[in-house]
């Protein structure tokens, strides 16, 4: 193949596609999040996967997990998780079994502020994938998306 191979351009084209509909919708959420409930993406993604956490076998997620869980690195994950636990929203401690490991949670006012902040985010994802439905470019993928919710 070359580099300017039809299969390589077309596939260039596709990530380009996936790549533009995931910046609109992000930026999309960020900004109604911010508006209404200063939070950022990350920070609302970060509550959210946190608040899933069970006290059942593998229920709490160590640093590294949450990091993937938010696709975020783990100093970038840390330092996330520092901003909101100085903001009341998480609390950190230590694993009862390990000593080396540190758990997170959610406090009340985290899972008072997730839960206002969640039609929100809904309502703007919602938003963001009608708006990239009329780009003849992005219809195909918002189909998809749409179809992966079906599915669950």
């Amino acid at each position: 193949m070359t580099a300017t191979d039809p299969a390589l351009t077309a596939l260039a084209n596709g990530w380009a596609a996936l790549y533009l509909l995931y910046g609109r919708i992000e930026a999309y959420i960020e900004r109604a999040l911010q508006s209404e409930h200063d939070l950022s993406v990350r920070e609302y993604s970060l509550l959210d996967v946190l608040s899933r956490q069970h006290d059942g076998e593998g229920g709490h997620l160590q640093m590294k997990q949450v990091a993937d869980a938010v696709v975020l690195s783990q100093s970038a994950t840390t330092r996330l998780v520092t901003r909101l636990e100085e903001r009341g929203l998480l609390s950190r401690y230590l694993c009862p079994t390990d000593r080396r490991g540190i758990y997170t949670d959610v406090s009340d006012a985290g899972l008072k502020l997730l839960q206002e902040a969640r039609p929100t985010n809904d309502t703007a994802l919602r938003e963001a994938l009608d708006e990239a439905a009329k780009n003849p470019e992005l219809a195909p993928l918002v189909t998809a998306v749409e179809a992966m919710n079906r599915r669950c």
